[in-house]
């Protein structure tokens, strides 16, 4: 009789509990906690919510308003900026080689030397090249007597066959005597020339303007057109002003890059800090895509008259492809992530409301918006953390607005 008591009282049981399981909202409509159970639901599948950890997700502000930081938005021009890393490079990098076979007299110039084009830098031995000038000077003005001669002697022969005093023959050896000391002397004139060339070598100037680098040979080091060697290389002369800064950028930009620099230069502006900034323009496009990494290089010409950028140096470069005249930007601390992507909590009466956007592009601390806000709303830039979808808000200054108090009185 009992184990049948028992069983009776499980199937009730079991039947009371299944009833207040269907009808759960109407009960819970009744005893006043409709509002809450909603409010909750909405708190779980908020994306601030979703974003925040698990034990605080959809909890309810029971200290009332959030104090939320917010910002107006404001249509603006906003430059649209492609960032990319790159790498200063000499715009002419020249090694200095001795072009005849010498010794080095006297050394013109220190390692690390700003030089200007047409400096001396190297004096060669040029003893022996000034005696072989003398040689052929003195060849030539022999070879202008003879010639003196020759034309006299051919004049004279021309005089006697007038007279039918002497031959055709002997007329035609004194003209070609002449032609014979007229070519000798060219050739020795020729030889003057190379000789004059060769001796402009012994003095080794700047080709262009640079920092030249370390010099590998001194005073006394004997040097040779032959040698290939590394030691052959009396310095190397880089032309950092202008300078150029090589970078790759995505393939998929360089439509729009093209399109920018057909309407006029396009800026580039090489980043080493927040306060350190140097501009140019776009210079070359490679004629290729690298198809192992999907880029393409470029290169932009830069003023370096401070010598900021320094060959080989990795820096920053963003590239102005255009400016956006009526851009929607946000600061960036604006917008959140969450599963259903970047969203924004706007302000309006008071009450946050979730907001899922599109950011086009970041920049100097500015999300610009493609989609989801319109101009002159309100978005939380402080505060996001205890919002969720309807929380109302009090706004609050931002921390740089806050009065200071005052100073207590001296003395």
């Amino acid at each position: 009789m009992r184990m049948v008591r028992l069983a009776v009282l499980a199937t009730v049981a079991v039947v009371v509990c299944g009833t207040a399981y269907v009808y759960r909202d109407q009960v819970a409509q009744r005893l006043g906690f409709g509002g809450a159970a909603k409010a909750a639901d909405q708190a779980q599948s908020s994306p601030a919510a979703m974003a925040q950890p698990p034990g605080r997700r959809g909890r309810a502000n029971p200290g009332g308003a959030v104090p939320v930081v917010i910002a107006k938005i404001a249509q603006k021009p906003m430059p649209v900026i492609v960032d990319a890393v790159g790498t200063a490079q000499a715009i002419a990098s020249i090694q200095i080689k001795p072009r005849i076979d010498s010794q080095i007299m006297k050394v013109n110039v220190e390692e690390g030397a700003l030089v200007k084009e047409g400096d001396l830098l190297f004096e060669l031995d040029a003893r022996s090249l000034k005696a072989q000038l003398g040689q052929i000077e003195a060849q030539i003005r022999k070879d202008q007597a003879q010639l003196v001669q020759a034309r006299r002697d051919h004049q004279r022969y021309e005089d006697l066959l007038a007279k039918n005093a002497g031959t055709v023959v002997q007329r035609d050896t004194a003209q070609t005597a002449v032609k014979a000391a007229e070519a000798q002397l060219e050739a020795d004139e020729a030889a003057k020339a190379n000789v004059q060339a060769s001796l402009t070598y012994t003095e080794i100037r700047a080709p262009v303007s640079g920092r030249i680098g370390s010099i590998s040979s001194k005073a006394g080091a004997v040097v040779r057109t032959g040698d290939n060697s590394v030691a052959s290389t009396l310095a190397t002369i880089n032309q950092i002003d202008p300078i150029y800064v090589t970078f790759a950028i995505p393939q998929v930009i360089l439509p729009e890059l093209r399109s920018a620099m057909a309407k006029g230069p396009v800026t580039v502006t090489a980043v080493v800090d927040d306060t350190k900034k140097q501009s140019g323009a776009m210079a070359f496009i490679e004629n290729t895509v690298d198809p192992n990494t999907g880029t393409v290089t470029a290169k932009a010409r830069i003023g370096n008259a401070n010598e900021l950028l320094w060959p080989g140096q990795f820096i920053k470069v963003e590239v102005v492809l255009g400016i956006e005249p009526e851009a929607i930007a946000v600061p960036s601390a604006a917008v959140q992530l969450g599963p259903q992507g970047a969203y924004v909590f706007v302000i309006k009466d008071g009450v946050a409301e979730v907001r899922q956007v599109t950011v086009k592009r970041t920049q100097d601390g500015e999300s610009v918006i493609g989609k989801g806000l319109a101009d002159g709303e309100s978005v939380v830039v402080d505060g996001q953390l205890r919002l969720v979808n309807g929380a109302a808000v009090a706004v609050r200054p931002p921390p740089t607005e806050v009065a200071k108090p005052p100073a207590p009185p001296r003395g």
